[in-house]
């Protein structure tokens, strides 16, 4: 069972974000407080649960967090602030949007920019540890997996319904059999070697 908090007796907020290894698309956040005593013991880092998983504990969050936020950055942005950048933006925007100010921030990962003056505390690998961490990566997971499969409606040769923009084998054939789609990112190294298309 995954630890319900860091400090006790404040608003924690959990953050996470979905996308961040993808060559297209927007970068997802979320940023979620849970109840004290809050349990669910199939509530883990979303990389680990099936689609069914987290598509069933995605609705439970969203009714029995006190606070819960969901933002993203999309590519041009982070072409243009890179995508390390970019997912911290990610979870500032989805703490702004939070309608409880938490007292104290975990964050999924060794890297963050202070929030405000409100502490937090970078865990690596927190998403398998905090309750709170781990329902952000199921949020942002599920929320931009929803969001490639739209994309994926009109532009169905890359399989962004399966691979989620992920560099799989068969996204990048589609690559070198298509070119670049408008929603791929410029400054990420798409293919094994250098190819001379033009977004």
């Amino acid at each position: 069972m995954l630890k319900s908090h860091l400090i006790s007796n404040i608003f924690e907020a959990g953050c996470d974000e979905a996308g961040r290894g993808c060559l297209v698309g927007p970068v997802y956040a979320a940023a979620v407080i849970l109840p004290p005593h809050y349990r669910n013991r199939f509530l883990n880092d979303s990389k680990k649960l099936t689609r069914e998983v987290r598509d069933k504990l995605r609705p439970e969050i969203e009714h029995k967090a006190l606070a819960w936020a969901v933002a993203s950055v999309n590519h041009e942005k982070i072409d243009e602030i890179n995508i390390l950048q970019a997912s911290i933006f990610a979870m500032h925007l989805a703490l702004d949007q939070l309608l409880i100010r938490p007292g104290h921030i975990l964050i999924d990962g060794n890297r963050f920019h202070s929030y405000g003056e409100i502490p937090h505390t970078c865990v690596i690998k927190g998403d398998g540890i905090y309750a709170s961490i781990a329902a952000a990566s199921v949020l942002a997971k599920t929320w931009r997996d929803e969001y490639m499969v739209s994309l994926h409606r009109n532009w169905p040769q890359y399989g962004w319904d399966e691979n989620k923009g992920y560099p799989t084998p068969r996204h990048r054939t589609a690559i070198r059999k298509y070119g670049f789609s408008p929603f791929h990112r410029k400054t990420f190294s798409i293919l094994d070697e250098e190819l001379d298309f033009i977004f």
